[in-house]
């Protein structure tokens, strides 16, 4: 590595005489020996952050415990770290399996000859166990026969035949159940079509992936009239949730791709009715982009009023000074910061430290995450507002001694610039100390991309962010996918356009 600057040798009989021209060689000796430290760690940070990336473990933990530092000033010591709970180790059976599953009996008898070894015999009881079986999916072909009758009125005839929607796909052969399962191999259990076309091959059928990526495409673009009826659930909930994650496309004509953008919304919550709280059923939409400009953001918002929790992404300033949407930070996106630095480290310092503050924020969540809204905010009135009272008292008291540029007084920066809205979420119950929930929900789409790589076109970009959106809604929900995108394939042909709301896979009442 080549830095900045390149010293020459300095020896005693270089210095010159005069006492104030050495004190003026050995400040700038001084700053340069500081920026070189400064450079040296950030580098060391870099190189942390590759090996770990690399080579280390993904899970966003430490061991130990942070020591406490002797502070030059009086400031706020760090609490302890909390103690982690852990049940005690107790020996179980294999859990029951679900009554619900279809069973087979099969019995099993004492041989003629090991009943002619006795005189008599009487049953007095039967003992059962139980083991999972697993039959493979298999392909039928449902005919559809159509009955055709020669008819006369008033002296006239006439041939008449009753209708049948054989497909959800206009000329196609492709049943609903199908269309259904390749959707949901693709975007739920992220199998390639070259690997779902092996396993329809096995299975005795040639389906040619051209033929498996037309009939994805086209089954996209039919429930995507879902779409508008579902974002307007989401901008309906009591907060949202906002992120993006990359998508590469390939480009036309070339071979090479583009870094796209799946733009990631997600609303949730509970609100009062009739003086009891009520969840408002989860959902997640995707909109597929070709940058990462505000654009994006801005659209989807637009005549939006609430809170939204995001990072602090600076495309998001225009919908913050609107004053019609309300920041919420996200304390998992400014912990990692500290994490990545306290990971590196061999003795804990202040990185440390900072997790320790965060740790006990989120002990005070873990501890009121069953109480309603209103009881939520009184706990966090009362516990979460005077630590992080503390917490910004001790991050003002570090960060002027930090140096400027290196990764820790940039990980205090971030806390401070952005303390506002990281401390929001105390203002109302149903808010969340974190943005965890979207990123939960792009987390499948980080998994499919490393297994499919990329889109082949825009138009596969947008059947990805379409189908993303309403099987993660299904999941979110918990609703089995395959059943209700096979339902809705079905139903979607006659189904009333002003009443589509009706299809979404979203959690009812009648559902439990």
């Amino acid at each position: 590595m080549r830095y900045r600057y390149m010293l020459a040798p300095l020896h005693i009989a270089d210095l010159p005489d005069d006492l104030a021209a050495v004190r003026s060689i050995a400040l700038e000796q001084h700053q340069i020996a500081r920026q070189l430290w400064e450079q040296l760690e950030i580098v060391k940070h870099q190189l942390a952050q590759f090996v770990r990336a690399r080579f280390g473990a993904s899970s966003e933990q430490l061991g130990g415990q942070a020591d406490l530092f002797v502070d030059t000033v009086v400031l706020p010591v760090p609490p302890a770290a909390p103690a982690t709970p852990v049940a005690g180790h107790v020996r179980r059976g294999r859990p029951a399996l679900p009554k619900d599953l279809p069973r087979e009996r099969i019995e099993y008898d004492l041989t003629d000859a090991e009943k002619a070894e006795f005189d008599r015999l009487e049953r007095i009881g039967v003992e059962v166990s139980e083991t999972l079986d697993y039959t493979p999916a298999r392909l039928t072909v449902i005919e559809h026969a159509r009955i055709k009758y020669a008819c006369r009125k008033d002296g006239e005839s006439t041939i008449r035949t009753a209708f049948a929607q054989p497909s959800p796909l206009p000329k196609s052969n492709a049943s609903a159940g199908l269309l259904a399962q390749i959707g949901v191999a693709t975007f739920v259990d992220h199998m390639p079509l070259h690997r779902q076309a092996i396993a329809f091959a096995r299975k005795g059928i040639v389906l040619a992936e051209s033929t498996l990526c037309d009939w994805k495409l086209r089954t996209a673009e039919l429930v995507a009239v879902l779409l508008p009826a579902l974002k307007c659930h989401i901008l309906a909930a009591p907060r949202v949730h906002s992120d993006d994650t990359t998508l590469p496309v390939r480009e036309a004509g070339r071979s090479s791709t583009r870094t796209a953008r799946l733009w990631g919304y997600l609303g949730a919550g509970q609100r009062q009715e009739n003086g009891l709280w009520v969840d408002h059923p989860p959902a997640v939409m995707f909109e597929f982009a070709l940058s990462r400009e505000a654009i994006h953001p801005l659209s989807f918002f637009a005549g939006y009023t609430g809170y939204l929790h995001a990072d602090a992404y600076s495309g998001y300033q225009a919908l913050y000074r609107s004053g019609r949407v309300i920041e919420v930070g996200c304390w998992a996106h400014c912990r990692r910061r500290f994490f990545e630095i306290a990971k590196a480290q061999k003795t804990p310092g202040l990185a440390a430290q900072a997790l320790t503050w965060i740790a006990s924020l989120y002990a005070i969540e873990a501890s009121i995450k069953h109480l309603d809204p209103l009881r939520k905010h009184a706990a966090r009135q009362e516990h979460s507002v005077p630590l992080l009272t503390d917490l910004r008292r001790w991050l003002e008291g570090h960060f002027p001694q930090l140096l400027p540029q290196s990764p820790l007084a940039q990980a205090f920066g971030y806390a401070l610039r952005n303390w506002d809205a990281l401390a929001r979420f105390t203002e109302d119950g149903v808010l969340l100390p974190d943005n965890n929930a979207m990123e939960r929900a792009i987390r499948p789409i980080a998994v499919g991309r490393s297994n499919y790589l990329f889109a082949g076109s825009a138009r596969g970009g947008n059947a990805a962010a379409t189908m993303y959106s309403l099987l993660g809604t299904a999941r979110l929900n918990g609703i089995n996918p395959w059943l209700w995108l096979k339902d809705t394939l079905d139903r979607l042909p006659s189904h009333r356009s002003s009443r589509l709301a009706e299809l979404l896979p979203l959690a009812r009442p009648t559902d439990s």
